[in-house]
Order: C-alpha cells, then structure tokens, then sequence
C-alpha cells in the first residue's frame, strides 16, 4: 500500500502535499512514466516549470490517471512557474494560459514566479527562453517583480490559479514583496539540502507564514557537479559514513535520512527520480523521526556551497544570492 503524504495548511487555507515529485530534466516518455509511477507509488503533488519543457508530459501524465480512476483532479497539486522572460504583465498571463494548455488542465494549484530577475523578451519558443549577451550572461529586462507579482494576484482572482508564490527570493525581496501585495506568496521555492539548510531563510519564513519548499533536495549526487566533493566543501552526505549508519538504524537509505532531515526542518521537498525503486524510496518516509542529535549530525554538512549558482545572471539588479538569505 502506498504511504500517504501528510499535508500543510497554506496561508491561504488550502492544502500542500509535504513532499513532491521534482521534474527538471525529465522530458519526453521518461517524464510521462515518472508522473505516472509516482501517482501510483502515491505522491500527489508534483512539480514542473514552464521552462523544464515537459509541462506537456506532466499533464498528459495526470489526465491519464484521472481517466484510469486512480485519482480525481482535486486530488492532485500541480506547480508550475513563469519564466524569467515573461516577467512584464503582459506576458504573464498569456504564460500561465500557455502552461494551462500544455498541461490540459483547467487551473493550477500553485503558479511560482521562477526567479526574481526578469530578461529580454524576445518569442515564445524554446530558442527564446535563454537570452544571452556575447559574453556569456543573461540580457536582462528592467522589469519589477512587484509589477510581475501584481499581474499574478490577478490570476488568482480569474480562476486560473488556486495559489501564488515565488522561487529562488531572498529576505530582502521578500520583505519588499510583502510590504507590496494583496495576496502573499504561499511558498519560496529554494534549493535546501545538506549542503545548504537554508535555516535562517526557513525561519524567515516561518515568521511570515510562508512554506518552504526545497528543490535539488538531495544535491546533485548523480551529476558531475563542481560544487560536489570539491576541495573545501565537505563530500556529499549521501557517502558519507555517518548518514550511512542513522540510515542502518531505521532500516532506511541514506537519500531517505536526507529527505526526513528536510521535512524536520520544516520544507517541503521535491526529490526528482525517474527509476522507480527511487520513486519509491522517497516517499517512504514518514515512518520514522530523526532524533536531536541525528539533525546535529546533518547540520554539520552545512556550508552554504550552492549546486544551482546561477552566476550567468549575477550582475542583474534583482540577483538573489549576494545576501546570505
């Protein structure tokens, strides 16, 4: 029997499965059997963006399972996010349609805005979603996300969407958010992992009653990432003896002990696999609570090292990461 995801009641009322399916590079079948394992396996909550290009496959993935009668619509939270290049209010909401449409879905449960940064508009193709200058960095759009925020506030009052949020934010951006709004963000969709706990950002956000969710959960393990067992950052804790042996223990993997480290802290994260004994591993989870000093232990990997850098956007205005949180 499939274990059942406990939820968290947003600041809008709804409800967020505590634990998601991450799609980022799962496209074409692969994506669709992904979605379609992982309904089985019992997640109901899953993630996509208009930029990972494989809205598509999700949705088709999802109508399938309502038609088999494994789940109802109402039954599952799908996210998606607007991309950097649609920031201007114009664009917005013919971004969020064309995310409706790939999907098949009447609305979505919660539409992100992706990064805080807006670029160049320049079309609606694949070609068009990374506008790059000579040297190598994003040609950046003068856009507010105050102004992007707004036009999604009005999403919501259309219907197309349940709940807002953001990604990649930081404190600062959201302080300005917040003095700004009529809806609040629900989530902050950041990367946390061991590497990078995220607690200050965490308890900002607790304050303020926003979710977090954690995307790149587990790191990159299965990359060949700069930022993974480099010189100065300690090796990645899914090898490392200690996380093998709290998993001994519980009879659990060391991803599984990283994934219930990140529901201690209070996130939501959104592991990404396409194998199905991962699929599976992920979300069995909730049978087990790590003790005091185990979350001690897993403290320890933190150095703040981030896998998703973004540095080819580091001189906008609005580049998130030269604070701390």
């Amino acid at each position: 029997m499939a274990p059942t995801v406990p939820s968290v009641r947003l600041n809008n009322g709804l409800e967020m499965p505590v634990l998601g399916l991450g799609t980022y590079m799962a496209t074409e079948e692969e994506g669709i059997a992904a979605v379609k394992i992982a309904i089985d396996e019992g997640y109901r909550h899953i993630d996509t963006a208009y930029f990972y290009r494989n809205e598509n496959q999700v949705g088709q993935a999802v109508r399938a399972k309502i038609a088999e009668g494994v789940i109802k619509r109402e039954d599952v939270f799908i996210v998606t996010k607007v991309w950097n290049t649609y920031h201007a209010p114009e664009h917005v909401e013919q971004a969020c349609q064309r995310s409706l449409d790939n999907l098949g879905l009447d609305y979505i449960d919660l539409y992100l805005v992706h990064w805080p940064m807006g670029w160049k508009f320049s079309g609606w193709t694949a070609d068009d979603l990374l506008p790059m200058n000579a040297n190598g960095m994003s040609i950046n759009s003068d856009v507010d996300y105050l102004d992007t925020w707004k036009a999604m506030e009005k999403l919501v009052k259309s219907g197309k969407v349940k709940s807002i949020g953001v990604s990649n934010f930081n404190s600062e951006q959201l302080t300005r958010l917040l003095a700004n709004c009529e809806i609040k963000p629900v989530t902050n969709q950041i990367e946390v992992n061991p590497g990078i706990n995220q607690r200050k950002m965490i308890e900002f956000c607790r304050k303020h009653d926003i979710v977090i969710t954690a995307y790149s959960p587990l790191g990159r393990p299965n990359l060949d990432d700069p930022v993974v067992g480099t010189e100065g950052i300690p090796k990645h804790a899914l090898d490392d003896p200690r996380v093998v042996a709290i998993g001994k223990k519980y009879g659990k993997s060391p991803g599984q002990i990283v994934l219930r480290y990140l529901i201690e802290l209070g996130t939501i994260p959104i592991p990404k696999s396409s194998k199905l004994e991962r699929i599976r591993q992920n979300i069995d989870i909730f049978d087990f609570k790590l003790t005091e000093e185990e979350i001690k232990v897993m403290d320890q990997f933190n150095t703040g090292g981030r896998t998703v850098p973004f540095n080819f956007s580091s001189d906008h205005k609005y580049f998130p990461f030269n604070l701390e949180y």
